[in-house]
């Protein structure tokens, strides 16, 4: 058996509940669980690292607070919680540029600290999963995420950022061509890059998918929904693309789709 988690990220306060329901209603009714990196109070201002306007906030809609809490919305916590088949990771506090690469553990445990409990006041599960904003950690945001977090999503792991003490772990891990490994108490799951994204050739996604997918146990798919709607709207061929992702993971008899949650309990073959 092969392992699939759908991991979106940024969702947010100002995320239109459409949005989501247009396009993961064909996962949801097939039964396949959505993992969404959730941002627990949004900077309004949240910047990409090339100095552009992040693009989930297009329907910000003229909002002056500098950051907005995901209780804020309540049309969209509602939504997430009927419908269980979506399952809520932490994606940093605020998603400002670079957010948890930084020094102060007493700054990096705030910011977890707030970020969890926002979550928790809107009435999510306490998360199995942090993703950090941009993949980027730094050595103090290792050991503190490992502290609160059994499962770190991220796109790769660079041996100048993590704790010294997870440096032999890591090594094996190279060692053995693994893509996940243990280290600190937690699950550090890397991904195959974003398959799922705007920038790839639509006509050969799913071929590419499906590689990804046969090639180990277990497989972090990553897209981000703000994609699908650029300026906020749809990309027909796009959101396409994804339902056809749906289908084929439902279709495939020795592929199962699972949560962070799943995982974290154990069980399962990572590599």
């Amino acid at each position: 058996m092969r392992y699939v988690i759908l991991r979106d990220d940024d969702t947010n306060a100002l995320t239109p509940v459409e949005c989501l329901e247009r396009l993961y209603r064909p996962f949801l009714d097939r039964g396949l669980p959505v993992n969404l990196a959730v941002i627990p109070d949004v900077a309004t201002n949240a910047l990409t690292p090339d100095g552009k306007t992040e693009g989930f906030l297009f329907a910000k809609n003229g909002t002056r607070s500098a950051t907005v809490p995901i209780a804020n919305n309540a049309k969209l916590v509602n939504y997430l919680r009927e419908n269980s088949g979506f399952h809520v990771a932490q994606h940093g506090c605020h998603h400002e540029c670079f957010e948890f690469d930084r020094k102060s553990t007493a700054d990096i445990s705030a910011r977890l600290e707030q970020g969890s409990q926002m979550l928790s006041q809107s009435g999510f599960l306490r998360p199995a999963a942090f993703v950090a904003p941009h993949d980027k950690l730094s050595r103090e945001s290792y050991r503190e995420v490992a502290k609160r977090f059994p499962v770190i999503s991220s796109g790769w792991f660079e041996l100048e950022r993590l704790p010294m003490a997870w440096w032999p772990k890591y090594a094996a891990k190279k060692l053995r061509h693994a893509a996940h490994w243990h280290a600190g108490g937690a699950l550090l799951l890397s991904h195959p890059g974003c398959l799922l994204s705007a920038q790839r050739n639509f006509g050969t996604m799913l071929d590419e998918i499906a590689r990804a997918v046969q090639s180990r146990n277990v497989t972090v798919l990553v897209t981000h929904w703000w994609e699908y709607f650029p300026e906020g709207n749809p990309n027909e061929q796009f959101i396409e693309r994804l339902h056809e992702t749906a289908e084929y993971l439902a279709s495939q008899k020795d592929i199962q789709v699972i949560s962070f949650a799943d995982l974290a309990r154990g069980g399962m073959p990572l590599n």
